[in-house]
């Protein structure tokens, strides 16, 4: 399986936002490891600076990822932020924050990645979340904007299968994971230690899912061996859904 994997990656061009984030950065590790070629994103302390909110950012990068490679393989829009609050007491500045990173900066991508991508084809993966398949009464604006990418996620894909190689385009919707995200959620609480206890109870599995799982998920997205996957909505979530 892992010889498989790798020559699946072997020499791809991915390109990879909010790659200083967790989800992120692993993604970009494991292309690595498999034999691709990652090229990270982020605000900072990436390969290239990208705000995902800006359309000459994206502009910008994308061209020099043309002018580099002459090619992409696949992108992964991986940044994105987290917001508490309902509809009732979420401030309208902070609707809007979530999502312009989150859906504005994944239709910013998908559209100016699109014709890198045209002429070989290759794979998009969108990081949408459990929270953008059901509710939560204090996540109004992440609801909407999780929601809103794997909506887009459909769209794009249909339009994908109709280029010639196909640009395939999934979305993969992870449950809480280890790291800075949950553990700012958990922080808000009054007592972030029991918040942190009760989030991974609602987990079946019983735990947190790891940064390192989603990216495994990404990669195979991205490899040839998921070549009749696109348009889905994948829950990495350790049964959370299933209830």
């Amino acid at each position: 399986m892992k010889e498989t994997r790798v020559a699946a990656l072997k020499d791809k061009i991915i390109l990879i936002t909010g790659a200083a984030g967790a989800v992120g950065a692993a993604v970009a590790e494991g292309v690595r490891k498999a034999g691709g070629i990652a090229i990270a994103t982020d605000l900072k302390g990436a390969d290239l600076t990208l705000d995902v909110t800006s359309e000459e950012s994206w502009q910008r990068v994308v061209a020099e990822v043309g002018e580099r490679h002459g090619r992409l393989d696949g992108l992964v829009n991986a940044a994105g932020i987290v917001a508490i609050g309902s509809v009732e007491k979420l401030d309208f500045a902070t609707w809007r924050r979530v999502l312009s990173i989150n859906l504005d900066g994944t239709f910013l991508g998908c559209k100016y990645a699109f014709p890198l991508l045209k002429e070989r084809g290759g794979s998009i993966v969108n990081l949408s979340s459990v929270s953008g398949l059901v509710g939560g009464y204090n996540l109004a604006a992440y609801n909407a904007s999780k929601g809103g990418v794997s909506l887009l996620t459909k769209s794009v894909a249909l339009l994908g299968a109709r280029n010639r190689p196909p640009i395939r385009c999934n979305a993969v919707c992870p449950a809480f994971l280890e790291g800075p995200m949950v553990d700012g959620i958990a922080g808000t609480a009054r007592d972030p230690g029991s918040a942190m206890d009760k989030m991974s109870a609602e987990i079946p599995i019983g735990r947190l899912g790891k940064p390192s799982e989603v990216a495994a998920l990404c990669l195979y997205l991205l490899s040839d061996d998921s070549g009749f996957v696109t348009g889905a909505d994948l829950p990495i979530d350790g049964g959370l859904t299933a209830k």
